[in-house]
Formats: structure tokens, C-alpha cells, sequence
């Protein structure tokens, strides 16, 4: 008898809390709001009887809401009733003696520059608005440079040496895109120099030394500055003017097979170039109407919608696919 009782009072609160919820949303559904306002009000289970509307016809409109609850004029909607708490004593749930699936892990403190990474990173995908644009450069003739400069002269470089002085150069060309934001007064500040950092993985994290006055060296001076830098990143010997500052930055994952990625700007630069690996490709060549196999590097600009919008990027990016295609300037 008793739980008979029990479940009729639970079957009765359960009815009435019903009730209230469906007139709090008929008299919502009732009231003249336009779409915004209706939103604003259903996660807020505003009371719209209150709130005067100033939209045509009476029509309450986003802003007639917002003021409410900024005032503080804006009442909750009814609630529903309680529900009669059960007589009936609830047994205690035994507790279960199956380990969480979650359970076997390992926690690994994160050093200093980790913990500065993980913040800088993520206060960049919170406050820059990211913009992207793709390119396929064809870097056969780079291939062709390198040998011959091994060949007649025993200079090596690299494919990454000529990513930097033709980035560098096309930054020279398209000076916009060497810029940053300056939050604290709006305004865009063009930098005096070109300086390229260069992401180096090291056994503590990510850091980026700066080639300075990238686009006044040669390839040559690149490649010997590059591998000081990253033998001195790697042994955490690097000065804090060595990797502090630059103006745009460089990420190449080609020599890990990554053909294409994207890349989080480096505040408070406003680019970064992700770099992918230089992959054989088919193609129709369009003087001669025949095919021909070519070496394609495909490369991703980050940037600032701040500072360089599409249209910039753009203009960055065919400079910079005109240098690699014709490397000669490279090696002056």
C-alpha cells in the first residue's frame, strides 16, 4: 500500500511539473521575438511578458533582450514545481569493483618551454583570426641548382635553405605581409628587417631561431646559420635575442614525408609558412600539350586576417613560387 502511494504522489509532481514546463514554452512560442531574441531567451528561460519590444509591430528583437539582462530587468520563466521527494528510503548503490577504463595512464610534467608553448599556442587560436591559403610550387629546378652548386663549386644547401631567401625575398617584394598587429593601439606595424624564424624540434619542445636579415644573405651563409642554430637549439645553448622577435616564420615537415599541414601563427608575428615535402607528380604541360613528371612542394600560409588578407597572401605566394621556380636570384 504504502509504495502504491509513493508512486501515485511521484506520478502527480511528475504531471504538474510537466504543466509548467509546456506553459513556460507556449507562452515563449506565443510571444513576438525574432529569431536572435527567441535564442537569447531559450538558453537564458527568460520571461519575455516583461520585456517591451521595439521592433516593428511591437516585436521584441535581440537588442530588447540583451537589454533586459543587462539591466537586470529580465525575469527567470516559472520553474517547474518540485517533485515531491519519495518516502520510500533510496538503498545505498555497492560500490563497483570494476577499475575505470581511463585508469592506466601516466602523467609527464610538462617543462617550462612546453608550458610556455601550450599557452602562447593557445592564446594565438583564441584571439588571431586565422586565414589560409594553399600553393603548388614546382621545385625541379631547386633540385637542378643544388646538384650544380655541389658539382662546380662543393657548396651544399638545402631545399628548406632556398624555402627561406625565396620567403625572404617575397616578403622584400610584398612587404605588407612582413607585419604584425598591435592589439594594444589597432594598428599594423610593418617590420624594418627581414627576419625568418625557423621551427627546430629539440628534446624540450618547439623553439624557432631567427635567420636575421634573411633576404640580404646567400643560400650558402643560410645553410651554415641554420645548422648553428639548430645544433645550439637542440643543446639549449641558444641566447634569448637568437629566438625571440623574428618577423615571419617557417615549418617544414617535408623531410618527415608530411606532404601538406597547417600551422599556428607564432604571436606577435602575423605569418607562418608550413611547409610540406616535394612529392613527384604527373602534369600536363600546357605549351607543348604533353605530359611531363615534375617535383611539387605544396606550402600553406597562416596569416593574421588582421594584417594580410587573401589577396596579399596571395601576392606572397606567387613571389614566392616565382623564386623557387627560377632559383637564380637564390644564389646571388
Amino acid at each position: 500500500m504504502e509504495a502504491a502511494r509513493v508512486g501515485r504522489s511521484l506520478a502527480q509532481a511528475v504531471s504538474q511539473q510537466r504543466r509548467f514546463a509546456s506553459a513556460a514554452s507556449a507562452a515563449l512560442h506565443d510571444a513576438k521575438l525574432s529569431p536572435a531574441a527567441r535564442y537569447i531567451a531559450n538558453n537564458h528561460r527568460l520571461d519575455v511578458a516583461g520585456i517591451k519590444g521595439t521592433g516593428k509591430a511591437g516585436m521584441i528583437v535581440k537588442g530588447d533582450v540583451l537589454a533586459a539582462l543587462s539591466s537586470g530587468a529580465a525575469k527567470a520563466a516559472p520553474s517547474a514545481a518540485p517533485v515531491a521527494a519519495a518516502a520510500a528510503p533510496v538503498a545505498p548503490v555497492a560500490p563497483s569493483s570494476t577499475a575505470p577504463v581511463n585508469s592506466n595512464y601516466t602523467d609527464i610534467p610538462l617543462t617550462t618551454m612546453r608550458k610556455v608553448i601550450a599557452k602562447r599556442l593557445t592564446e594565438s587560436k583564441q584571439t588571431v583570426p586565422h586565414s589560409y591559403c594553399l600553393a603548388t610550387v614546382e621545385i625541379d629546378a631547386v633540385l637542378k641548382m643544388r646538384k650544380q652548386l655541389a658539382k662546380d663549386f662543393n657548396v651544399n644547401v638545402s631545399v628548406n635553405d632556398a624555402v627561406i631567401k625565396a620567403a625572404a625575398l617575397a616578403l622584400r617584394d610584398v612587404p605588407e605581409a612582413n607585419a604584425r598587429f598591435d592589439a594594444a593601439r589597432g594598428a599594423v606595424q610593418r617590420s624594418p628587417s627581414i627576419d625568418v624564424s625557423v621551427a627546430v624540434a629539440t628534446p624540450t619542445g618547439l623553439i624557432t631561431p631567427i635567420v636575421t636579415n634573411a633576404d640580404g644573405r646567400g643560400l650558402s651563409d643560410i645553410n651554415a646559420t641554420v645548422k648553428d642554430l639548430a645544433t645550439r637549439a637542440r643543446a639549449g645553448k641558444l641566447k634569448p635575442q637568437e629566438f625571440q622577435g623574428g618577423s615571419f616564420s617557417i615549418s617544414n615537415l617535408g623531410m618527415f614525408g608530411v606532404s601538406a599541414f597547417s600551422a599556428v601563427i607564432n604571436p606577435p608575428q602575423s605569418c607562418i609558412l608550413a611547409v610540406g615535402a616535394g612529392v613527384p607528380r604527373v602534369v600536363l604541360d600546357e605549351k607543348t600539350q604533353t605530359l611531363r613528371t615534375v617535383t611539387q612542394l605544396s606550402v600553406q600560409l597562416s596569416a593574421d586576417r588582421r594584417v594580410v588578407s587573401e589577396a596579399v597572401a596571395a601576392q606572397f605566394l606567387q613571389a614566392f613560387s616565382a623564386y623557387l621556380a627560377s632559383p637564380v636570384a637564390l644564389a646571388l
